[in-house]
């Protein structure tokens, strides 16, 4: 079960960002959008009614997925945003009008708490670098010190799940970890990897602990918060944080072996994965990252550790470089029956977005960001 986690497949995901980081020949994606916008979608094999370089990625990258698996892209470039969408059906590959309906986004949420606390930054509520142990009545174990920032940009120390969490539930692992183990948790239980402030080590707890921290300084909760300044802000009207919330528009997830599986719940620590959203409510957001008088999101995207020669890491935001020097915002997101990547160019305002509902333990998961990464190189040229 130690599988379990929102960030899928980090470390291959980083080596695929390497190996596409050559620019890729080619007319930008925004200029051949033009044959898409007219077309009728009814070919089953070929997507005959996208150009020739979006079919054959999608294609070249959906043919591996289960059955009943759906793919919602957004390419964002400039002020134009183009959609599509494809669901695998008796091992074709379709069109499908689905930039409208809900997936899981796993840990894409991380950028959205750092948002958040980047709002609470900007507004002088709190400071990026202020103790986030005077919001608990009780002294964290071995009076340890934690920070907003060291949450944000995971050099907390902590580990990436509480010793506490009881993973016996693989179909909603997080579903019951509430307040009262979280507490129990930094009482007593809580152990450092490294020393604070000195390594990354990603931490789906230190994210879940920020958003939870985060609604505590404001006296509300990490979903109300989430909603006034950041949902509501960005209209971003069909993005939740539970299931249940996003009704028929809804797309089922699919688990590791292709069948339906259960959404995942959060609870305490909902500021690490509880995100469900649209690549309609994404690519809003995507595109809100070109404008520089947006002061929260500028904030997010500023390095505040090198990972290593190819990455830093900002608020959320991991950000990477290719052999041609540009840098891009990246970060992905997989849950039991969904994946999905994001990556954002600011310099030149091209933006990916891609949902799905196949399980990040499926094996061609990577599939998910392979395809974003490509796009974007793509779109890039």
């Amino acid at each position: 079960m130690n599988k379990i986690c929102l960030l899928h497949c980090m470390l291959a995901a980083l080596a695929i960002i390497f190996q596409l980081a050559l620019p890729v020949m080619g007319t930008p994606l925004y200029a051949k959008a033009e044959a898409f916008e007219n077309a009728e979608c009814n070919v089953p094999h070929a997507l005959s009614c996208y150009t020739a370089l979006i079919a054959d990625l999608i294609i070249s990258h959906t043919k591996d997925l289960p059955n009943q698996a759906q793919l919602s892209v957004a390419i964002i470039q400039n002020d134009r945003i183009t959609y599509y969408g494809v669901v695998k059906e008796n091992d074709s590959i379709k069109p499908a009008d689905n930039q409208g309906k809900v997936f899981e986004a796993g840990s894409i949420t991380k950028v959205f708490t750092s948002t958040l606390l980047a709002s609470l930054v900007n507004e002088g509520k709190i400071g990026l670098t202020d103790s986030i142990n005077p919001y608990y009545p009780f002294p964290f174990k071995e009076h340890r010190k934690i920070t907003f920032l060291t949450l944000a940009n995971h050099t907390s120390g902590l580990p990436r799940l509480p010793d506490n969490l009881d993973l016996s539930d693989a179909s909603n692992p997080y579903q019951n970890y509430t307040a009262k183990e979280l507490e129990a948790y930094l009482k007593m239980l809580m152990t450092l990897e490294n020393e604070p402030s000195e390594s990354y080590s990603y931490s789906n707890l230190g994210a879940g602990l920020l958003g939870y921290t985060l609604g505590l300084t404001q006296g509300t909760s990490l979903r109300e918060l989430l909603q006034e300044r950041v949902f509501d802000r960005y209209g971003m009207t069909a993005s939740f944080t539970r299931s249940v919330d996003a009704g028929e528009r809804l797309v089922v997830g699919l688990g590791a072996d292709g069948n339906p599986t259960p959404n995942w719940d959060f609870d305490v620590l909902a500021g690490g994965g509880c995100l469900l959203s649209t690549t309609e409510d994404l690519a809003r957001f995507a595109k809100a990252q070109f404008n520089p008088e947006e002061r929260e999101l500028a904030l997010t995207r500023v390095p505040t550790f090198e990972v290593n020669d190819k990455m830093k890491i900002g608020l959320g935001w991991h950000t990477l470089e290719s052999e041609t020097g540009e840098e891009f915002f990246w970060h992905n997101g997989g849950t039991g029956g969904y994946s999905s990547s994001m990556a954002v160019n600011v310099t030149g305002k091209v933006a990916v977005v891609i949902l799905s509902n196949v399980s990040a333990f499926h094996p061609a998961s990577g599939n998910i960001d392979r395809l974003c990464l490509e796009l974007i190189n793509n779109a890039g040229e």
